[in-house]
């Protein structure tokens, strides 16, 4: 397909993304090669790229793109500084620092999400976590703006990544779509609302939706569902339009708010991010249509086939799920099973699936590894909150060394019988310090150096596969 333009079908089945998964697979079996120009030298890279033997050799730098660097104009905002709106960073700027990166001894490069967020450039949507279009990548990261650039740009990000002997993980959501409708509530228009009827009502009975134009604005002619042939521009309502359907989103609102406490499962919008129903159930015969264009679960089919596209389009050798604790566990683990087979295919023989389960070490036992009661691996691991909690104070001298050895205790007995994809579960979560959710910084004005490297030490010698936020690498104290 030409990859200068974007799909003229924005339809799950579209006959370009077939395509592409049909040469992605045809170029794994005949291991075709790039070559790819690495300081003056020509370097042949297998595309698809193969993955690692094993994960626990690459430790990774998580960057934000929007944050991290644009050779052709200075930031928006001031350094180390609290700001809620797009700094301008561009693949190429991560490209141009991949050397430093080699040299610093990066392995693996976790990316910040990459798919299209809604245009406007409202607060708080500058890390790329709003998805409106889950097929096409996000203009503002290309250097000049342009859908082909940022498409350009980005394969040769990761071509050359590759070349330096360096994977490239994706951060990448399920749980939701951005602010793609207002609700329409008591004779007006509300972005969210907190009226705990509207919210616990039953399944067909949500107040109406309006879906949002390119401008970040509700259209008074655009209710519930879609109907086919709606004329739209490719920022408006969300893409696919196989997604363009009401009841496939929780519309309950913002449950996050009001409910603290809730463990595992959350049902209700992240905010003003509208949830998706990935656990959407198309069994009852009136939806037979539905159930025989996208199976069982259409919205987890959706969003398996659109991640699988991005897969075979830009090679990326793992996935980070956001927001993988506000999921229904058992698609997280079908989630899982399906991209890890589909990579397979392509010659990725051990692609990286993580997961974001802000929570104990029993809610996160729900969703990784191997169940008993299930088939599949699901995904392998996830993001290592419960060393998280501890470590930081420890470092800080706050919290006792022996703290540590409980923690692994703890999750070498509620882990016994739990295993993933890449072997046993618990050596497959992902370690850390410090990252882009954090209120703060790991590293204070106050923070003394010592306690930054002892840190980074301490996380490199324990279980587990290290990643650094640039944040901390680069030294800054100030929030996001």
């Amino acid at each position: 397909m030409n990859g200068n333009l974007r799909l003229e079908v924005t339809d799950i089945f579209a006959s370009e993304i077939q395509q592409t998964f049909a040469q992605a697979r045809d170029a794994a079996t005949k291991g075709v090669t790039r070559d790819v120009a690495v300081n003056g030298k020509v370097v042949p890279v297998r595309c698809p790229f193969p993955s690692p033997s094993d994960w626990r050799d690459c430790w990774m730098y998580f960057l934000m793109i929007d944050r991290f660097a644009n050779t052709q104009a200075p930031p928006n905002s001031g350094w180390n500084q609290n700001y809620d709106y797009r700094q301008g960073g561009t693949f190429k700027g991560v490209t141009e620092q991949l050397n430093y990166l080699r040299d610093l001894g990066v392995k693996a490069l976790w990316l910040s999400p990459i798919l299209k967020n809604p245009r406007p450039n409202w607060q708080y949507n500058y890390h790329g976590y709003d998805t409106q279009d889950f097929l096409h990548i996000d203009e503002r990261f290309g250097s000049d703006g342009t859908l082909a650039t940022a498409e350009k740009e980005l394969k040769e990000l990761i071509a050359q990544a590759h070349g330096r002997g360096i994977y490239v993980v994706l951060d990448i959501v399920l749980n939701h779509a951005a602010r793609v409708f207002d609700y329409f509530y008591q004779g007006r228009v509300v972005d969210e609302f907190k009226d705990p009827n509207v919210m616990n009502a039953p399944l067909g009975q949500e107040p109406p939706i309006q879906w949002m134009n390119g401008y970040g604005f509700p259209r008074a002619d655009w209710w519930n569902k879609l109907p086919p042939g709606t004329p739209l521009s490719p920022d408006d309502a969300v893409y696919p339009r196989d997604l363009q359907e009401k009841t496939f989103f929780r519309c309950r609102g913002d449950l996050l708010s009001y409910a603290p406490g809730l463990e595992g499962f959350v049902k209700g919008d992240f905010g003003q991010q509208r949830q998706l129903v990935v656990e959407y159930d198309a069994t009852p015969a009136s939806l037979a249509d539905v159930r025989a264009r996208y199976g069982k679960n259409p919205v987890l089919n959706i969003l398996i086939r659109a991640y699988q596209y991005v897969i075979a389009r830009f090679d990326f050798d793992g996935f980070r799920i956001d927001t993988a604790k506000h999921i229904s566990p058992p698609m997280i683990e079908t989630f899982g099973n399906a991209i890890r087979e589909f990579a397979q295919t392509l010659g990725k023989r051990n692609f990286f699936t993580f997961g974001e389960i802000y929570d104990s070490e029993e809610i996160i036992n729900k969703f990784v590894g191997r169940h008993s009661r299930n088939p599949g691996f699901g995904i392998d691991g996830a993001l290592d909150y419960p060393l998280f909690f501890a470590l930081t104070s420890i470092v800080k001298a706050q919290r006792d060394v022996a703290d540590l050895h409980g923690i692994f205790k703890t999750r070498k007995d509620i882990e016994a019988n739990l295993i993933s994809s890449h072997g046993e579960a618990g050596q497959y979560f992902v370690t850390f310090l410090d990252n882009h959710d954090q209120p703060q910084r790991f590293n204070q004005p106050w923070t003394p150096t010592e306690q930054i490297t002892m840190g980074l030490a301490i996380l490199f010698c324990l279980q587990g596969i290290p990643a650094v936020y640039y944040g901390t690498e680069q030294g800054l104290q100030g929030n996001r």
